[in-house]
């Protein structure tokens, strides 16, 4: 089997799963109990909250634990929202954002909020003047992506947070689910005040993530009841979900060093650039571990089932929209043609991709194109 649909999930890591049952298994109690084994398991949450505190290098207080990447993106951006309707209501994102963003500030207008959609480049990113000319007396948030899901695409997000900080009420979040372990990111003392992780797009378990909340953050609560993870996320703590992520967190960031999603990378572009009838929509200086393509005049999912035949695993766009026919919102706001927009592939490695899978991949999707093109003669 190859498998290169990483960024709409990962396989979890053998000790990912191992730390989860372990902990189901031994530390069960509620962590609010007041009883000796709750303290033991409240001891175990606090110490996974310190180590992802360590591995993004932020306080320990600014951790908070998820379920992922939606409900990090919801709870940072209606949180800001109710929080701070009070002195604007004015929201900045770009048109090119993963679902849980853009449909959030949309769902936002319903309520009297007013979102600005900065459009993007042809490479899917826009600049930090862009940003700051659209700063307003009223804007109270500025969210984006770090990485893009589909083609790759690296925000400025340094030059952004920079720009923001000349509007200290303006907060800045960031989605940097498809970026954590993969392209590097500093929070502390940059600017970013909140930002999404997501567990299972690091070989971590669905149902895992964490919210960075800087201190001077302030959000109004989605969930109310026991007033955990610092009155901002009430319920009873999922501390297995907590523990593994952390393992995971770990395992990703040791293999952050390597350079093998270049090779990757670059071995695909370079196979791509020689084939005719394909366009490329990725940006060159984009993520290692996005490609992506399209192959105008044949669908998408005809090209995704010949070569699941041979358990070659690839997709279309975000997992949250494949199911959707229409045409990939960010090639059209990449400026993209239909035939383009409607025809796209994404491969998404991941650290246990090898050079060999790519080449066995080329060989099958040249196959693939060859014999819809003599179907259609």
């Amino acid at each position: 089997m190859i498998y290169f649909d990483n960024s709409a999930t990962t396989k979890p890591h053998p000790e990912v799963i191992d730390s989860f049952t372990k902990v189901s298994a031994h530390y069960f109690a509620n962590p609010s109990s007041i009883h000796p084994l709750g303290g033991q398991v409240e001891k175990l949450l606090e110490a996974a909250r310190q180590q992802a505190a360590d591995l993004i290098d932020v306080p320990k207080e600014t951790v908070i634990f998820t379920s992922g990447g939606t409900e990090g993106n919801n709870t940072a951006i209606k949180g800001v929202a109710l929080e701070h309707q009070s002195r604007g209501k004015h929201i900045i994102t770009t048109t090119a954002e993963h679902p849980s963003i853009h449909d959030t500030c949309e769902s936002l207008e319903k309520f009297g909020f007013e979102i600005t959609y900065l459009p993007v480049t042809k490479d899917g990113t826009v600049s930090a003047a862009e940003v700051e000319k659209a700063v307003r007396k009223d804007t109270i948030l500025v969210t984006m992506m770090q990485v893009n899901n589909e083609i790759g695409s690296i925000q400025p997000i340094e030059e952004i947070a920079n720009v923001l900080q000349k509007y200290p009420k303006v907060l800045f979040h960031v989605d940097a689910v498809q970026g954590l372990g993969k392209v590097p990111l500093k929070l502390a003392d940059t600017g970013i005040d909140l930002c999404t992780f997501s567990g299972h797009k690091i070989h971590g378990l669905k149902g895992t993530g964490i919210l960075y909340v800087n201190h001077t953050a302030k959000l109004y609560p989605l969930l109310h009841g026991g007033s955990q993870e610092s009155g901002i996320r009430s319920g009873t703590e999922n501390v297995a979900g907590a523990v593994s992520f952390v393992k995971a967190l770990r395992l990703i960031k040791e293999k952050q060093q390597r350079n093998i999603l270049k090779k990757l990378h670059d071995k695909l572009m370079e196979e791509l650039y020689q084939m005719e009838g394909i366009e490329i929509n990725s940006p060159a200086d984009g993520a290692h571990h996005i490609v992506h393509f399209s192959v105008p005049g044949i669908k998408p999912e005809v090209i995704i089932h010949s070569l699941s035949q041979k358990e070659i695993y690839i997709s279309t766009k975000s997992a949250c929209s494949s199911r959707d026919q229409a045409e990939s919102h960010v090639l059209v706001a990449c400026g993209k043609a239909n035939d383009i927009a409607s025809s796209g592939l994404r491969i998404s490695f991941s650290y246990e991709n090898t050079e060999e899978e790519v080449a066995i991949f080329v060989k099958e999707l040249k196959k693939a194109i060859q014999q819809f093109k003599e179907v259609l003669r």
